[in-house]
């Protein structure tokens, strides 16, 4: 029988009330640094490393991604779309730095992959019949879209004579609006930005990453990047827009299927759409800027 809530236990035993953050903190510490040091390892002397882990999590994050359509009746081509992803991001990698096979312009070899594995997704499905064709096809498209196209543009910021300092510059933006959002929510928040998504998310959070975020990019774009100020202005205010977009964008896809998390491949953190929803959205819009206006890329 479920306990009445506010009632003392059955068995007369007196009430303790334990606090957990409901995460396992050893193990998220452990798979945190991992991945930190996985990061900083491939970028200081092995980018096609890193470049393949990304293409491995983002697969994964594909595979997440399917997981809560399928909650919802949708039948995606998950394998076709897994291989596609992981092409996507290798072979535009491969093509930017005019390594390996592919003699061809970056953009000519990301279309080739994209329309490759949206084609691919609707032939597998064919065999399946007419019966839902429709939203199984919407729903292979979305997650090409959402994770394997955006997730393209980290292979185009690694790519290029500043590619490791230029991926550092996003990863640090990222990770300061994250951090400045959480710590300026917990202590300042009082003003829902988006109450139905992301109940916890404070207009004050908000302000709080705009500040830590500019900081940053202002910093790295003078000292790492060698560009001027208000390019790392620039920089830092379009990853707290895209990024908080692309946090509340998974927060919508979850609470639409009912989920907390995406999965728990990483212990301690969730799943993977869980640690790179930010980047995921802001990756191509901090590319666009970097294009423009830092050399070498």
């Amino acid at each position: 029988m479920a306990d009445v809530p506010g009632a003392a236990p059955a068995t007369g035993a007196p009430t303790t009330k334990r606090r957990s953050a409901g995460r396992d903190l050893p193990a998220a510490i452990a798979v945190g640094v991992g991945l930190i040091g996985l990061v900083v390892v491939t970028l200081a002397w092995f980018h096609w490393g890193f470049i393949v882990f990304a293409a491995v999590m983002l697969s994964l994050a594909a595979i997440e991604i399917n997981w809560a359509l399928r909650r919802q009746g949708v039948r995606p081509a998950i394998k076709p779309i897994v291989l596609g992803t992981f092409a996507m991001i290798v072979g535009t990698y491969a093509a930017s730095t005019g390594v390996g096979l592919l003699d061809m312009p970056w953009h000519s070899a990301l279309l080739a992959f994209l329309g490759a594995t949206v084609l691919a997704a609707l032939i597998v499905r064919l065999p399946k019949g007419h019966e839902h064709f429709v939203r199984d096809a919407a729903g292979s498209v979305f997650i090409i879209g959402y994770v394997a196209l955006l997730g393209s543009f980290t292979a185009l910021i690694l790519a290029g004579d500043q590619g490791a300092a230029r991926m550092i510059a996003f990863l640090l933006c990222v990770v300061a609006n994250d951090t400045g959002g959480y710590a300026v929510g917990v202590l300042f928040g009082r003003t829902p930005l988006a109450p139905v998504l992301s109940p916890k998310k404070t207009w004050e959070g908000l302000v709080g990453s705009a500040v830590f975020t500019v900081g940053v990019g202002v910093a790295l774009c003078m000292g790492v990047l060698g560009v001027a100020w208000w390019v790392g202005v620039l920089l830092g205010l379009v990853v707290v827009v895209f990024a908080t977009v692309g946090d509340l964008i998974e927060s919508a896809i979850k609470r639409d299927v009912g989920i907390k998390d995406m999965s728990s491949i990483l212990p301690g953190h969730g799943g993977i759409m869980d640690r790179l929803d930010s980047m995921l959205v802001a990756a191509a819009p901090a590319w666009w800027v970097m294009y423009l206006f830092v050399p070498g890329g």
